[in-house]
């Protein structure tokens, strides 16, 4: 390649690649000093950075940079700290789950997955974006591509053509490459989010697997029936009893665990947990549903400003204006979750037999004999002798005899 450095000079400058690009963080502290890269009021101010979030190419690509740059700048005195940041995540990646169908040899008919093994058959990756639940839409694999117009399909007895499938990388030339924008344009922007926090824990990879993407999205319908049932508004201003408080405070104690620890995968299972059971008794009263609505913000902020709007435009006093974004995040109170009542395991010679719940504040004494006094005890007791009674308070009886 001939050499033309006279009309495009050579780039010999690469320090805004390797320094700038590495010590971004601390220009962020003081951008306007000409003087200086940081001065040391402000980095002593900020300090180094909280918590960093990144893949792990990221890591490798920069943070080993940053910390390089780093620990440079402290040996000579600009900066107060020895380390970037004090807090490091590695999100793991989404890997890809490629699906396949089954054409028998020399023909363009298709097998579905579990009877592939009655024919002499070539596995053929399919775009994962016309299959749902490992089930091929199969008009939509004829328009797919044109030798698969005329194509024909052996399906399982309950009708469908079900795909192979496997974890791999993303790749286009495996066809398992999701659009997002697909996905949100048929469940829309909050089942996505949701269920990308759903797919494991933030820090392991897991493969995208829209095989219960259904479930997500039902669960954000089961929460808007209860806002709304049709056209009918159903939220109100009645007072909370206390097995609708003991829910929503067990959900604000483990979201506000959790978005701590950065648990956001059993965040999505407590909101379920938590709908499900103001679904059961029917709650649809604004004290419990307004607070629910700024716990979700973070993870369906979409559904979570309409509710909380809807709820607002119920405000007796008219208080509270703005976005969801803006309310403060609502306490947990620990007094809302004390147990009133606890079922106890009656067990007989090691083995549970039945239950029996009693006052949780019920003493020693009064458990022991509210068991033996129990209709069902004489039929697991048999007329035989008791040697003893085992009783833990609030956990287990057992009758050993």
């Amino acid at each position: 390649m001939k050499n033309n450095s006279e009309k495009y000079p050579l780039e010999l400058n690469t320090m805004p690649g390797f320094a700038g690009s590495s010590a971004y963080y601390l220009r962020y502290e003081d951008p306007k000093n000409d003087k200086a890269l940081v001065s040391k009021e402000a980095n002593d101010y900020w300090g180094n950075v909280d918590l960093y979030l990144g893949g792990t190419e990221h890591a490798t690509g920069h943070l080993i940079y940053s910390r390089f740059w780093n620990k440079f700048l402290y040996d000579l005195g600009v900066i107060k700290d020895d380390e970037p940041f004090q807090k490091l995540i590695n999100q793991g990646m989404i890997q890809g789950r490629s699906n396949f169908v089954y054409r028998v040899k020399n023909t363009n008919k298709f097998v579905s997955c579990n009877l592939k093994n009655q024919y002499d058959t070539t596995e053929i990756h399919v775009d994962v974006n016309i299959v749902s639940n490992d089930v091929l839409d199969i008009e939509a694999f004829k328009a797919w591509r044109p030798d698969f117009a005329d194509a024909e399909f052996i399906l399982e007895d309950d009708g469908k053509y079900h795909c192979g499938w496997a974890v791999e990388k993303m790749s286009k030339s495996m066809f398992n490459v999701v659009n997002p924008d697909d996905i949100i344009e048929k469940y829309g922007a909050d089942t996505l989010r949701l269920y990308e926090m759903f797919l494991g824990p933030l820090e392991f990879s897991k493969p995208w697997d829209t095989n219960g993407i259904d479930g997500v999205h039902r669960f954000l319908k089961k929460l808007w029936s209860l806002i709304y049932n049709g056209d009918k508004l159903l939220i109100n201003n009645n007072l909370p009893i206390d097995e609708e408080l003991k829910i929503l405070h067990k959900t604000i104690k483990k979201i506000s665990y959790d978005i701590e620890n950065f648990s956001f995968n059993t965040s999505v299972s407590a909101f379920m947990i938590c709908v499900n059971e103001l679904y059961s008794i029917k709650c649809s009263k604004r004290a419990i549903l307004e607070p629910l609505s700024i716990i979700l913000a973070p993870f369906a902020p979409h559904i979570a400003e309409e509710i909380y709007h809807i709820c607002c435009s119920l405000n007796e006093n008219n208080e509270k204006t703005g976005s969801v974004c803006d309310a403060k995040f609502p306490d947990f109170e620990e007094k809302y979750l004390v147990e009133n009542s606890v079922k106890y395991p009656i067990s007989f010679n090691g083995k549970v037999r039945f239950t029996l719940e009693l006052p949780a504040d019920m003493p020693k004494e009064e458990v022991e004999k509210t068991a033996l006094n129990s209709e069902q005890t004489p039929k697991w007791l048999e007329g035989k002798e008791i040697k003893k009674i085992i009783v833990v308070p609030k956990k287990i009886v057992n009758i050993v005899f």
